[in-house]
């Protein structure tokens, strides 16, 4: 089992997006109430008096989406200035990246991941729940943007559906040929979106890479990443295409991470629901941040326990929280 040092923090759970695998069509979402969100403070009270002495030293911003929380840009500055922060990341739609771009590199964040899961901008709407025509173009200025502040890597996550834009494999990984830009193709999984799930099922990561060698031959990449990702290279190309196979090919094994909800609940598998904890509620009580830290310490010892292989110890195939409201 690997150390776990990986922090994901989810800073909002809403978003302006309603995408399909993330969000049921139709489906009422009870949003979080402003005062039960974890404040800036105490999201950094946690950060230094919790995580930091268990070693974390790896942080990434998520949402919903992030962006929407109206102190991103000075909670990233202060989280970046930590003494112990090693790595500091932010996952976000890039629908409202252009302006703040800079201002977000200028305050220490230097690592990116937008999600892009067409290049169609017709597909691109479908998939976001048709919110209006030029959201595709808004995010595209965001992800230049990006590239032209220097965030360096630049991740655009995939997330593959069948049927839906499986077709656009091919032109998606060969934005990594001329730009140094990274490509990471998602496996659809049963969370946020069961009855879509279960029409449309999921292609494997070994079947992407399959189309992908036949047309322009595949290497293993010397250039690694933070995350479960396994990662290739077109032959010749400056960026890298990343396959994360949370369905076919299970990685708990190798699992860094735990996530922190924008209400304050910790869990330590993505796919189960076993042994969360509520922070914010002990952390609003008075209670030590000794006491959380030996609480989370706890859970972290017994974290192999609870993953995806165990989950039906601790989960029926359903689940109480889409992914914008777990944090991805």
């Amino acid at each position: 089992m690997n150390q776990v040092d990986y922090l994901r923090i989810s800073l909002i759970d809403r978003c302006n997006f309603r995408c399909q695998y993330c969000m049921p069509e139709g489906a009422e979402l009870n949003y979080i109430l402003k005062q039960q969100l974890l404040s800036d403070e105490e999201i950094l009270t946690l950060i230094q008096e919790v995580f930091i002495p268990l070693g974390f030293t790896r942080f990434r911003l998520t949402g919903g989406e992030p962006l929407l929380r109206p102190s991103v840009v000075d909670l990233v500055s202060k989280i970046a200035n930590l003494p112990q922060t090693q790595d500091l990341a932010m996952t976000t739609n890039g629908f409202l990246l252009a302006p703040i771009a800079q201002n977000l590199y200028d305050a220490g964040l230097r690592r990116i991941n937008i999600s892009l899961d067409s290049l169609e901008p017709d597909t691109f709407e479908q998939i976001i729940g048709n919110h209006g025509r030029g959201r595709w173009q808004q995010v595209w200025e965001g992800i230049q943007a990006a590239y032209c502040v220097g965030f360096d890597p630049l991740k655009l996550n995939v997330v593959v559906i069948p049927g839906v834009n499986d077709h656009e494999i091919l032109n998606l990984a060969a934005l990594t040929i001329d730009k140094q830009w990274h490509i990471r193709f998602i496996e659809f999984m049963p969370i946020g979106n069961e009855y879509l799930f279960s029409d449309r099922g999921w292609i494997s990561s070994a079947d992407l890479r399959y189309s992908i060698r036949e047309h322009w031959g595949l290497t293993e990449s010397q250039i690694y990443g933070n995350g479960p990702a396994d990662v290739f290279q077109i032959p010749g190309a400056k960026g890298t295409l990343g396959f994360i196979s949370q369905m076919s090919e299970c990685f708990c094994d190798r699992c860094n991470r735990v996530r922190l909800s924008a209400d304050g609940w910790l869990r330590p598998c993505l796919l189960n629901e076993t042994g969360q904890i509520d922070l914010k509620t002990s952390l609003r009580a008075g209670i030590s941040t000794a006491q959380l830290r030996q609480q989370v310490k706890q859970l972290l010892n017994i974290k192999a326990e609870i993953n995806f292989k165990q989950r039906d110890s601790g989960s029926s195939g359903t689940y109480t929280r889409t992914m914008s409201q777990i944090g991805g």
